[in-house]
Parts: C-alpha cells; structure tokens; sequence
C-alpha cells in the first residue's frame, strides 16, 4: 500500500493523474451490467403518492427496488447510517471517488465516513442527479417541494434540518454546456427503476417531488431480503474505490 505520507507534490500529482487515466478508461469500455434480478422474498410494498414522502427503515442484507411507472423526473433520496445518522450519505465524495456524475449499475452511495451505504445493483438508465438537489419552494411555491420533504422525513427519526445534506435526485438526467450551465435533458422512459443493496443499516428518506417542468406521478417502492447479504461481487470489483470503500464497511461491522 503506497505511503501517502512520503510522497512529494510531484508524486501526488503523478498519483492523481493515474487514477484519473484509469477512471476514464473504465468509463469508456464499462463491464457489461449483471441481469437484472428477480424480487424475492419480498418484505413491503408501497407506492408514494405525487409530492408526498416516505420515511424508512432499511437493514443491511436487504435492498429496494424504486420504481417510476409513468416516466416522469423526480425522487429525492436521502441516506443515514441508522446506527449512527451523524454518518451519511455525502454527494461528493460519491462524484468525486469514482470520478463520475454516471451514478449506474456497479456504482455506490458513500458516506462522510468513507464506508458505503448502498450499492447500485440494477438501474434502468435514466440518470440519476447528485449535484443539484432537490427542488424547492422557490421552484413549486405552495406545493411540496424535495427540500422541506427530506426535512418531514428526518424529522420522523428525531433528525432536523442539519442532518439533511445535499440529496441525490433520482430519474433526473442533466448535462452542462460549455458555459458551465446546467440542463434538464429528457424524462425518463415509463417504468426506469433503480435498485439500492443497503450495505449498512440505513435510515431511508424519499422524496416523490419532480423537476419543476414536470407533472408528477407515484413512485413504486419494493423492499426485499438479498439472496446473498455479501456484497454483490459486480459492485465490490467495480473501481478500487468502491473496494476500499467495502473494506471500510467490513472493519466497521467486524
């Protein structure tokens, strides 16, 4: 293991450029997706009504699959370590360790603490946003918004206001233009889904609130028990970040 206290500048220069050459290589020829899985065991069903939003409980050998029937942007997801909630899911360092926005089939969820919370093991291709949060009341003026949902749903677990930190919005594919400026690209095809395997026990908040521009619809919740608790060998091989990041989960339930 490289002793990242011995390295001079230069070599922590060399160190990051190699890691950013093999990120791109990774992205350019990724490893074909497992099939996806067929629900088993299924513990709970339920559907989120338009601008509503769930508060869950999610053990860590189980996994979720969330569901937009009717094709339209919008799901805000927040995590916490159910264990310790000050740990929780934190949008950058999930950009910045894998060296993507991409966040697909094989990709993972981090912490603040480095440790994973979920993992991405199916995901119909829609897009998923994890750098500019969900909406707010500027943007749907008396109707509910993401922001002050993911706040209704901490609340449920004794959380307040600061404990709710940038979300990821699921079923929302952006892009930049050369200008830097952000764009809503296209909504998503009826019935795109995500799948998450809880790799720790997590407290789960879901937000049904869209884009702006967008009509909203119900969002199809299924939670089911994992035929096999280990982590899932495609996501756990998928970047040696995700690796560490498994070996942080390990210590941590050792």
């Amino acid at each position: 293991m490289t002793d990242l206290n011995s390295l001079t500048p230069d070599q922590y220069r060399a160190r990051y450029l190699a890691l950013q050459d093999a990120a791109r290589a990774r992205a350019a020829t990724p490893p074909a997706p497992p099939p996806v899985p067929e629900i088993s065991n299924i513990i709970a069903q339920d559907s989120i009504p338009p601008g509503a939003y769930a508060a869950l409980r999610l053990k860590r050998g189980t996994s979720i699959r969330i569901g937009n029937p009717a094709g339209t942007p919008g799901a805000a997801l927040f995590l916490w370590n159910a264990e310790d909630p000050s740990e929780r899911y934190n949008a950058g360092d999930t950009v910045k360790l894998q060296w993507t926005t991409n966040l697909t089939t094989g990709r993972v969820l981090f912490s603040d603490m480095g440790r994973i919370l979920t993992a991405i093991t199916a995901d119909s291709g829609a897009g998923h946003d994890s750098i500019i949060g969900p909406n707010t009341p500027t943007q749907t003026g008396a109707a509910n918004n993401g922001r002050d949902n993911l706040r209704r749903a901490a609340a449920k677990f004794g959380l307040d206001r600061r404990d709710v930190a940038p979300a990821i919005s699921l079923f929302s594919s952006i892009s930049t233009d050369h200008a830097g400026c952000f764009h809503y690209n296209a909504a998503p095809p009826p019935g795109a889904f995500i799948e998450l395997q809880a790799e720790m026990n997590l407290l789960l908040a879901l937000s049904n609130t869209t884009h702006a521009l967008a009509p909203p619809t119900p969002t199809g919740l299924i939670t089911y028990v994992i035929h096999q608790p280990a982590p899932s060998d495609f996501c756990l091989h998928y970047t040696q970040e995700s690796a560490r990041g498994y070996e942080n989960n390990e210590a941590y339930f050792a």
